[in-house]
């Protein structure tokens, strides 16, 4: 998908918009924070500059098609307090894999399920993917919750699948497929407005096992 067709998804507290330079600096606090990156695919970031170049690379990859990258802007102000993405897509099978990060000043209050739902209906209702998988450390209780809020299916485990920090690490694979999320449906989209309003506060766990930025 072109630069110039990476849609704006508005949502009723946030909208995803690409993300700009003026971002960097609400990168690297999310990318730094330890709390964000603890079951993250990397470690924390170390410096400012290390931001500004994994927005270089974001913003070539969505240049090129590679991937949907959003920012979690919140309406009020635009202020970017998360990100949110669509990657390893593939046409022929209909597939992509999903992944979301939100900073942990804003945990809490349901913005990465918004986020998520936002994603998902475009994936399904304007993209036409068939099928949308997550890769999520198991110890991640609070993205379990909020993937298996939306109806994702827990499919498998992937044994010590990933190193960092000298750590090792496995992957819980959930997948969702396109009919087991009736997003045109009232009743649907009813339940997922009161699962935004009735998160708990203090849920420290918005944000994905495994990171969204392709390597």
């Amino acid at each position: 998908m072109a630069a110039a067709t990476l849609p704006l998804l508005e949502g009723t507290r946030i909208n995803l918009r690409r993300l700009r330079v003026d971002d960097v600096p609400a990168l690297f606090a999310q990318f730094s924070d330890p709390k964000v990156m603890r079951y993250w695919s990397r470690t924390p970031l170390m410096r400012v500059d290390d931001a500004r170049e994994m927005f270089d690379e974001l913003d070539r990859g969505v240049d090129a098609g590679e991937f949907l990258q959003w920012a979690i802007a919140r309406r009020t102000d635009d202020k970017m307090i998360g990100t949110c993405a669509l990657f390893s897509q593939n046409a022929a099978h209909r597939r992509a894999e999903i992944g979301f990060a939100l900073a942990s000043a804003h945990w809490g209050h349901g913005y990465a399920q918004e986020a998520v739902q936002l994603v998902i209906a475009q994936a399904f209702d304007v993209l036409d993917f068939h099928r949308i998988e997550a890769d999520v450390d198991p110890r991640n209780a609070g993205s379990v919750r909020l993937l298996e809020r939306l109806g994702f299916k827990h499919e498998g485990l992937l044994r010590e699948r990933w190193q960092v920090g000298g750590e090792i690490s496995d992957s819980a694979i959930y997948g969702l497929l396109a009919r087991e999320y009736p997003s045109t449906s009232n009743a649907a989209m009813d339940r997922c407005a009161h699962d935004v309003r009735t998160i708990e506060s203090g849920d420290a766990g918005n944000f994905p096992g495994h990171d969204e930025i392709p390597k």
